[in-house]
């Protein structure tokens, strides 16, 4: 058992199910703020580490109300995916595991802010950002062949998505300020503890791929078997889907897996080696 089955047992009770519904009324709120209020954000809300160690804990929450563009059209856009990426995790990972991820990224910001605060005296301006990347990372692992259409035109897989934001990350980290360094590392540690700890287990991203297309194989197979028929007569063709009511039995006699439905079961020809199929014999009529 590896140590997330292992906390998902002592505290799992603790899960908030439905988190995105609660965080897409946050960014709603936020974007209320943002066109009628922005100084309200700046002064009360945001991720302020200096206000935090003065006891403004709320901010630790509080700081996701900002959203990611002054566009209001881009920011319902950008609520409506997170809200997806996030609910379609919490469906294959559960309540408690999403929470969990979730909120280690929270954690990582506030610790970010800080440290940098800490180290460098300066208040660093984090928002949601970061946290809708990680979200977005962890779809991509756990949904690598999803199809994304970038610009609204072109298909595109998660994964290869996700490559080009990690690029963009990794510059960051490259050539950005020590702060920057520290908010990029420490904000998107979520996605490496969660993986890291969830490896080998059920949870992690090949395990659930093979399951879900195990899934797919067997829902596929069950809607054949629904359009076809469970039964199917050997000379006339007809299947329970054609008609619910008829009878089917196996033939004793016939060599092979041959049914036949009530109107054939004691008129047709039966099936020896060499013997004709039933259905040949009844072409041949």
């Amino acid at each position: 058992m590896n140590i997330l089955s292992k906390l998902e047992r002592k505290f799992g009770k603790y899960a908030i199910p439905n988190l995105m519904y609660y965080i897409v009324i946050l960014y709603a709120a936020g974007m209320m703020l943002q066109m009628f209020a922005p100084q309200v954000y700046i002064q009360y809300l945001m991720l302020d580490a200096s206000a935090i160690l003065r006891g403004q804990i709320w901010r630790v929450i509080t700081f996701l109300m900002w959203p990611s563009s002054g566009d209001p059209f881009i920011n319902v856009l950008v609520i409506y995916c997170y809200f997806n990426l996030g609910r379609n995790l919490e469906y294959v990972w559960g309540s408690f595991r999403f929470n969990l991820y979730f909120f280690m990224g929270i954690l990582g910001h506030v610790l970010a802010a800080l440290v940098i605060y800490l180290l460098f005296g300066m208040v660093y301006p984090l928002t949601a950002d970061y946290l809708n990347f990680s979200l977005f990372f962890a779809f991509a692992a756990t949904f690598p062949e999803a199809k994304f259409l970038l610009f609204f035109v072109i298909p595109m897989k998660a994964k290869w998505l996700a490559l080009f934001d990690g690029a963009y990350f990794v510059y960051g980290l490259i050539f950005g300020g020590a702060a920057a360094r520290i908010a990029i590392a420490m904000s998107l540690l979520n996605f490496i503890l969660y993986f890291a700890m969830s490896r080998g287990g059920k949870f992690n991203p090949k395990e659930i791929r093979r399951k879900q297309q195990f899934k797919a194989q067997v829902n596929q197979a069950v809607k054949a078997a629904k359009a076809n028929g469970h039964h199917r007569c050997a000379v006339c063709g007809r299947t329970d889907v054609d008609a619910p009511d008829l009878v089917f039995r196996y033939c004793s006699k016939c060599e092979g897996d041959y049914e036949y439905c009530q109107d054939h079961l004691y008129t047709h020809q039966h099936v020896t080696k060499g013997g004709m199929d039933p259905r040949q014999a009844k072409r041949s009529e």
